[in-house]
């Protein structure tokens, strides 16, 4: 298992906690923890709960003038020694059946050898007034994740919860190609992996799967984040992701103006109306199953809210990651 930390004391011994109450047994699974410069005692920490835990935790310290999140999960991988990695975040939650959903993917019957897996990711509450349009939001996000990889064309998948075969990953270059973009670990990998191996790539859609990361607290710290996961959409070289970026955009900055419009002229009312009706029954549609996997059907109640407000929100995120840099764990990247 391949994480990345970077100043991430705080929040490690409760990931340790849940790796240590993993259903499969500790001998078959190891923790590597790539520490990028960490200056808050996640090295002290780590020292001492490998003599602690169950399970084999090795620290990979980043040598000098080295650093981000690819090139520590790039220096893990490269003292990993089981053919297949799981990769998490150092703020996340997996569930006791974690390890053990993965395993049985892996050894049931395919009608393709398996090449790149991608989990469900459930956010937990941050403390916010919008946890619940963020949670819904986020679930809507894995769920169209989930339903392009089903129909082979791969758009999106979150590092909290994926895992891929090591010599796949040797294959495809890495992450050599995009070493530069702090963002986009998880995806540029994914769609690499998809154009070498189509049928290698699945989803995996069990409730034991889950992983929980924590939402953010801020408005600020939302749209940091959001600008984040953004900034990697120029670089991407396959078409799907940016098709479907621009639809989801398109679609709902066109229902804003529908409304707008419809105070202007009454007679386009039926027809916005229409419109509307139509969009949120097909994100009911969407949302359902993913929301039942997630256990969390409740925040199906924030859907018109999320809707109201989505069109100035990805606007606001898509001009402010034009500029490309922002400001990411203590430092400025592109």
């Amino acid at each position: 298992m391949l994480i990345a930390a970077r100043d991430e004391a705080a929040a490690l011994p409760q990931l340790l906690q849940a790796l240590a109450n993993q259903g499969l047994a500790p001998q078959l699974f190891e923790v590597l923890v790539a520490d990028d410069h960490s200056t808050d005692g996640t090295a002290a920490l780590l020292a001492a709960a490998a003599s602690t835990v169950s399970f084999a935790l090795r620290r990979i310290a980043l040598p000098p003038g080295t650093t981000g999140k690819k090139a520590a999960l790039a220096a893990a991988e490269a003292q990993a020694r089981a053919p297949w990695v799981v990769c998490t975040d150092a703020d996340c939650r997996p569930g006791p059946g974690w390890l053990q959903a993965y395993a049985a993917l892996l050894h049931a019957v395919a009608p393709a050898p398996l090449h790149f897996i991608s989990g469900p990711v459930r956010l937990t509450p941050g403390g916010a007034w919008f946890d619940g349009l963020l949670g819904l939001e986020f679930a809507g996000l894995v769920g169209v994740g989930a339903g392009c990889i089903a129909r082979g064309r791969p758009t999106m998948c979150n590092g909290a919860n994926l895992a891929y075969r090591r010599a796949t990953f040797h294959e495809v270059g890495g992450y050599l190609d995009n070493q530069g973009i702090a963002s986009g670990d998880d995806e540029f990998l994914l769609h690499k992996i998809h154009r070498r191996y189509p049928a290698g790539v699945r989803f995996l859609a069990a409730a034991a799967a889950v992983v929980d990361t924590p939402a953010p607290g801020t408005l600020r710290a939302l749209l940091r984040q959001r600008v984040r996961w953004a900034s990697k959409y120029p670089h991407y070289r396959t078409a799907a992701p940016r098709q479907l970026a621009l639809l989801v955009v398109g679609a709902n900055v066109s229902l804003a103006l529908g409304l707008a419009l419809a105070v202007s002229w009454p007679a386009l009312g039926p027809w916005v109306a229409a419109g509307w009706a139509l969009k949120l029954g097909a994100d009911g549609w969407l949302l359902w199953p993913m929301l039942g996997l997630l256990r969390r059907r409740r925040w199906l109640g924030w859907l018109l809210p999320l809707q109201l407000l989505y069109a100035p929100y990805a606007l606001a995120v898509g001009l402010a990651a034009r500029r490309g840099s922002y400001a990411w764990k203590g430092r400025q990247v592109r």
